[in-house]
């Protein structure tokens, strides 16, 4: 029989079995308590899905605030060519029309803003054109809140109160289906 010696006894092997234990633990508590940034974007409620065909009325043209946007990032509005700086103002002066014109809207209940691009309109410019839009729906809940009462339209105020506001001044913004690249000049 052979004679072992103590340095064939101490083996140079560390147990590693529970190894990959601790590292499933660790990776499990890792994925529970991280958490993932959510994207925010442009927040748009879209309509149910219907294999119906949609029910066109005819809408009077002076109720609707045409606002096209070209793939040179240029804007049309109701047929005139404008500047992104001047889109707030004019869509609310459409909206509420104040002088009672016959070419704005005939109420906010009726004004309908239709935003249609191009399909080489850039991003931003199309964020810019929403955003100037609805900063006009915010400025004139705003105002009304403010003068109704006597305090700012946010998201702290009472649901009743932004209720009224909101069905006063309705948000109503309708996207048509881009064109195809450079159609819209």
């Amino acid at each position: 029989m052979a004679k072992t010696s103590t340095r064939d006894r101490m083996s140079n092997e560390i147990n590693a079995g529970s190894m990959a234990d601790i590292a499933f633990l660790l990776l499990i508590f890792f994925l529970v308590t991280t958490t993932i940034a959510e994207d925010k974007g442009i927040l748009v409620k879209l309509p149910p899905w219907s294999d119906e065909e949609p029910d066109i009325t005819k809408l009077k043209e002076r109720n609707v605030y045409s606002v096209l946007v070209n793939a040179q990032n240029q804007l049309l509005v109701r047929e005139e060519p404008m500047r992104l700086a001047n889109l707030r103002e004019s869509t609310k002066e459409f909206i509420m029309n104040p002088n009672n014109m016959p070419n704005m809207a005939e109420s906010p209940q009726n004004a309908i803003i239709s935003l249609k691009n191009d399909r080489g309109t850039n991003y931003q410019t199309y964020l810019a054109v929403y955003n100037e839009l609805k900063g006009a729906y915010q400025e004139l809940w705003d105002d009304l809140a403010n003068k109704r009462y006597g305090e700012p339209y946010t998201d702290d105020m009472e649901f009743a109160k932004r209720k009224s506001i909101r069905e006063e001044i309705p948000f109503v913004i309708s996207e048509a289906e881009p064109t195809s690249f450079g159609d819209e000049q």
